[in-house]
């Protein structure tokens, strides 16, 4: 399940500072075009139009549509496991969720979508290939909180496995209600929040 992250082999791929900003290019368009249209939606085609390239070209770095979406989910895993390692407390959790719920980090390659994050959820349920990565990525996500609370609160080792839980289940949740609901109002949820969190961590 775990190979599912990993880098996907390119053997047609050139390698060095020019075939990296090529796979930065590619992969810009096809998070764009994901979050525009869909991962059934978004054409290899349309992705290397929106690159502006030849779908040849585009061909010689990433195999497949699924070989894309591997590498947006292994790089979004490498910044949840970042941002759980800066994590120190209520305040930091709750002000870094809500600047995510504000700005959507479309422009960032490397952190999800709000969009994306149920384009792809969705998409594991129906590719198994997809459905694994995913899997994977979520274990490894759980993995970093419950290594984070077990720091935080070491004399609380029992209890720390329903914390994380429910951190992700708070997190999802409101990555899907802001989905649904853009206008909602975070400025007035954000204290109501941070209490939430507080209670979670250290009640």
């Amino acid at each position: 399940m775990m190979a599912a992250l990993q880098p996907v082999p390119r053997k047609l791929a050139k390698t060095g500072p020019r075939a990296a900003a090529q796979r930065e290019r590619i992969l810009a368009a096809a998070r764009e075009c994901f979050i525009d249209k869909g991962f059934h939606g978004a054409s290899m085609a349309s992705i290397a139009d929106t690159a502006g390239m030849s779908p040849g070209l585009m061909y010689r770095y990433f195999a497949s549509k699924n070989d894309i979406v591997l590498e947006i989910i292994r790089r979004e895993l490498e910044s949840a496991r970042l941002h759980i390692r800066q994590m120190r407390g209520a305040d930091e959790v709750t002000a870094g969720l809500i600047r995510f719920l504000e700005q959507g980090n479309a422009d960032k390659l490397d952190a999800m979508h709000p969009a994306l994050f149920l384009e792809t959820s969705a998409e594991g349920s129906r590719d198994p290939q997809i459905g694994a990565a995913v899997l994977a990525a979520d274990r490894q996500t759980r993995d970093g909180l419950l290594a984070w609370l077990a720091q935080r609160k070491p004399q609380q080792q029992m209890q720390i496995e329903p914390r994380a839980v429910l951190l992700q289940c708070l997190f999802e949740g409101l990555i899907i209600r802001v989905v649904r609901e853009p206008a909602l109002d975070l400025d007035q949820l954000e204290p109501v929040l941070r209490r939430l969190i507080e209670q979670l961590l250290n009640g």
